[in-house]
């Protein structure tokens, strides 16, 4: 189980790079959201530890409201039909980058430089990088069915950037991740 500190750098981590993060969701074929008015958060949010409200979960429930009251439903705290959970992770990556560089053929050992090799050689460079990568999984369910609706996750490299404003951070995974939810914000 990861510890708090993990989940918020995740969290944050999905918003900072300027590539934009990877975005997924998938949706249940049959689910009528037309149908459905209100929400609801999950008690307790994956995203909580040890019996408190965390931070994240604060930023993440926020964000989420302004979405999805954005697309026409309303927030309710008891016995919403949709219920909304949370979770996220961080992960150790690493990143290996294999290039073609160009050299001068330098002789059988290196005494011959250039004499004997008139045209550029091509060897491959490797470069190998480390860095960590939040995934944050925003669940919809229908709360009488017990049924999951619609999951958006959300994938990226965690920043400096991203971790010097994590609200903001979280407020851009979000985003992402409703631009993929099955009813469109109204205009």
């Amino acid at each position: 189980m990861k510890t708090l500190p993990l989940v918020v750098g995740l969290a944050v981590a999905l918003a900072g790079c300027a590539s934009g993060p990877s975005v997924r969701s998938m949706s249940d074929p049959q689910a009528n959201f037309a149908s459905y008015q209100t929400f609801g958060f999950a008690d307790p949010l994956g995203t909580d530890r040890s019996g408190y409200r965390s931070v994240v979960s604060e930023a993440l429930k926020t964000s989420t409201r302004r979405q999805l009251e954005a697309r026409g439903f309303t927030y309710v705290a008891e016995n919403p039909q949709l219920l909304v959970n949370f979770n996220a992770q961080l992960n150790d990556k690493m990143r290996v980058n294999t290039t073609p560089t160009s050299t001068m053929g330098m002789g059988y050992y290196g005494y011959r430089g250039r004499l004997y090799a008139p045209y550029p050689l091509y060897a491959e460079q490797t470069t190998v990088s480390e860095y960590k990568e939040g995934t944050l999984n925003i669940d919809v369910a229908d709360s009488a069915a017990k049924r999951l609706l619609w999951e958006g996750v959300v994938s990226q490299a965690v920043t400096q950037k991203a971790l010097d404003n994590v609200p903001a951070a979280l407020d851009t995974a979000v985003a992402a991740a409703f631009e993929k939810f099955p009813v469109a914000a109204r205009p």
